[in-house]
């Protein structure tokens, strides 16, 4: 009998790298009897799709009625990531339903935050690691952290969340009042794009004080849009970022099709956050031709970078992608990504049981 496969995350909105890694991998595999457990800002409804409004009260009734003896990929943050009262719970009807836990590690923030789990967060993250049946890192440096420090002794298989995408090739127009908004930002000289959170985590201030430089140093009109996820947010700091700034435009819930027809339209993309596990916007801006400026943390191959919080390395860098031709040749790296990509699904596809 064929055992049942379901992705269990985030659908976008919010536009984070799990819920795009698990929309993603479900459109390329759902005419391949894949299920979707799925939970997000906005209802999504279709075959073999299950969404649940509150994730916490009704994924046990779920798994109740549909989960004995399926093999489960875990994209959540709230069993092993962020471990909640839940896990005993999923742990007990595990051994009843006897399903398969395949947890797909994702949160590169995880072996810094582990430092501070208090006794009773650390009694569940232990008893979530022992329960797993497999695991997937999506980097070599989660791999580590979870074979040397935290013990694991099941299986770990990198296999990063780099995935084929059919926005990429996507023409057309952007939607009318999406194209009114980033009016100013188009008409600048310059124009640059990131990607995050307003968290001090993420470094956006950083990427608005390093234009703001380079905007006094060279006289050349700098725009800069900031794609705010709007999963959580620091409202003290948004202020901070964006005082006395009208050359700065923030954007929220962007359609992750739409990113793509704004990166572009844009000279360089910058990646400021400090604890990326591996880092698909940097990837997907390669894809679209961009210079890539990034933190040294998750994939860097290509990219000009610099230390998290170096505001001069972080200037020079960005001057370079500006003014100077990037360091490696993009579309080179942009091929030899796409190739990846490829590998990644044909890899994913073959762990997670689907026959073709």
């Amino acid at each position: 009998m064929r055992k049942k496969i379901v992705l269990l995350g985030p659908y976008p909105p919010p536009y984070g790298g799990v819920s795009i890694y698990i929309s993603t991998l479900f459109e390329l595999l759902k005419n391949r009897g894949v299920q979707l457990w799925t939970f997000g800002d906005e209802e999504v409804s279709g075959p073999n799709v299950r969404f649940m409004r509150d994730k916490r009260r009704q994924l046990v009734p779920l798994l109740l009625r549909e989960g004995r003896g399926a093999r489960i990929a875990d994209c959540t943050h709230f069993l092993v990531d962020y471990p909640s009262l839940l896990v005993p719970l999923w742990v007990g009807l595990k051994a009843l339903l006897r399903f398969e836990w395949l947890k797909i590690m994702h949160d590169g923030s995880l072996p810094s935050r582990y430092k501070g789990f208090g006794l009773f967060r650390r009694a569940l993250f232990r008893l979530a690691i022992r329960s797993v049946t497999e695991f997937i890192a999506v980097s070599e440096e989660l791999e580590h952290w979870m074979k040397d420090e935290i013990g694991v002794r099941q299986n770990v298989t990198v296999i990063r969340s780099l995935l084929p995408n059919s926005h990429l090739a996507a023409q057309g127009s952007l939607p009318a009042p999406l194209e009114s908004a980033l009016r100013p930002y188009f008409e600048r000289r310059k124009r640059v794009c990131s990607i995050g959170f307003f968290i001090p985590a993420y470094g956006l201030k950083h990427v608005a004080d390093a234009i703001e430089t380079l905007r006094q140093e060279t006289g050349v009109d700098i725009g800069l849009v900031l794609l705010d996820g709007h999963f959580v947010t620091d409202m003290a700091y948004q202020f901070d970022v964006l005082r006395d700034r009208d050359w700065v435009t923030v954007l929220t819930k962007v359609p992750h099709s739409v990113v793509f027809q704004i990166l572009k339209r844009s000279d360089v993309f910058v990646r400021t956050f400090g604890l990326e596990s591996y880092g698909l916007s940097r990837i997907e801006a390669i894809w679209c031709g961009l210079p890539v400026v990034a933190t040294r943390a998750g994939e860097t191959r290509g990219m000009l970078l610099y230390d998290f919080g170096d505001l001069d390395g972080l200037v020079t860098q960005l001057k370079r992608a500006l003014f100077d031709k990037p360091v490696e040749e993009i579309n080179a790296w942009a091929a030899r990504y796409q190739q990846e990509a490829n590998a990644n699904l044909s890899s994913i596809t073959r762990k997670l049981g689907v026959i073709n």
